[in-house]
């Protein structure tokens, strides 16, 4: 009888090799061309210089030149930076705008770090409804800022507002205050506003993270007899370092460029009294509202300081987060 014909499978020592089996698979990022890498890189290079390069040097230049109106007078070098530190009322606000910019980040990090990743954790432990809650906490923050900033204006209105004629309602009439009115309770009510808005930024960093993180380091400590609050500060805490360090210099940047919600709850000049005033509100007085014949320089001035310290400060607290992830790890 002959043998049924079909491929035939060779094993032991005399096997032949595919001839593409001993090859090493080249990277995908191998076979791109330099030059068609840089072509699909080009767009957005050039988008960047446009729209962020470009208007960083023109600032930079403004602010070395005095100005009348729109007209450009003599090259001063740093008189224009000079200025902001040495002439009122530059000399008073700027200190001050900083302070509440570094107070609210402070704030929003405080906020951010730990309702955030408590939500996340919660959230990242339930199955039913885990979606639905994660769309809730992260509407405001897709809401405009100014939008978010006019309707917590009309909330908390001393007249009309529904959060002060609840606290009458339950008998806490001695917490119904002006809350924007107030200086001591006006820039509080900016750091609480902000931090509830982007809340949800955290919440979803955090809940990727945590998806993300190995289940059986966790599973063996609990084998080790751990307990869930040691799993959380000595396991999964620890892995989630370089999200926390995300997450905080994103909100320095976003504190210290702050605008939006400021502006809508105490006016361009920082009502009450300066209370709610920041560099973002300082840049648009002295550009639009000022009347200075210098307002051009001065503010261009105000806006190259600012750059500088969000880029300086960032790149200082992303090293040192590197340093802490190293150290741990």
């Amino acid at each position: 009888m002959t043998a049924p014909s079909g491929p035939a499978t060779v094993t032991g020592p005399t096997a032949e090799v595919p001839p593409s089996a001993g090859r090493r698979r080249r990277p995908l990022t191998a076979a791109l061309p330099t030059g068609t890498a840089l072509l699909f890189l080009l767009p957005a290079a050039l988008l960047f210089g446009f729209f962020v390069l470009y208007p960083m040097v023109t600032a930079l230049t403004y602010s070395l030149y005095s100005w009348r109106g729109t007209s450009q007078e003599s090259f001063v070098g740093l008189g224009n930076f000079v200025q902001l530190f040495t002439a009122e009322p530059y000399a008073t606000q700027v200190p001050r705008a900083f302070a509440h910019n570094l107070l609210l980040f402070a704030g929003s990090m405080v906020v951010q770090n730990s309702v955030g990743l408590l939500l996340a954790v919660v959230l990242h432990r339930r199955r039913r409804f885990k979606r639905l809650f994660q769309v809730l906490y992260t509407m405001p923050y897709l809401v405009s800022p100014l939008v978010i900033g006019y309707l917590w204006s009309l909330l908390l209105s001393p007249l009309f507002g529904p959060v002060n004629a609840l606290l009458k309602a339950v008998g806490l009439e001695a917490l119904a205050l002006p809350w924007l009115g107030d200086p001591s309770t006006a820039l509080w009510v900016v750091v609480l506003v902000t931090a509830w808005q982007w809340v949800g930024f955290p919440l979803l960093l955090y809940g990727a993270a945590l998806g993300g993180l190995d289940a059986s380091l966790e599973e063996a400590a609990e084998l080790d007899g751990a307990t869930a609050r040691q799993r959380f500060w000595h396991i999964t805490l620890p892995l989630l370092t370089p999200i926390i360090g995300t997450v905080s210099v994103l909100t320095f940047i976003f504190s210290m460029e702050a605008f939006p919600i400021p502006y809508a709850l105490g006016g361009s000049t920082g009502s009450p009294a300066g209370a709610t005033d920041v560099m973002s509100l300082l840049f648009y007085r002295t550009a639009f509202q000022s009347g200075s014949s210098n307002a051009i320089g001065t503010s261009s001035a105000i806006a190259i300081l600012l750059f500088l310290v969000i880029f300086g400060l960032s790149i200082a607290f992303n090293k040192w987060f590197r340093r802490a992830e190293r150290r741990l790890f």
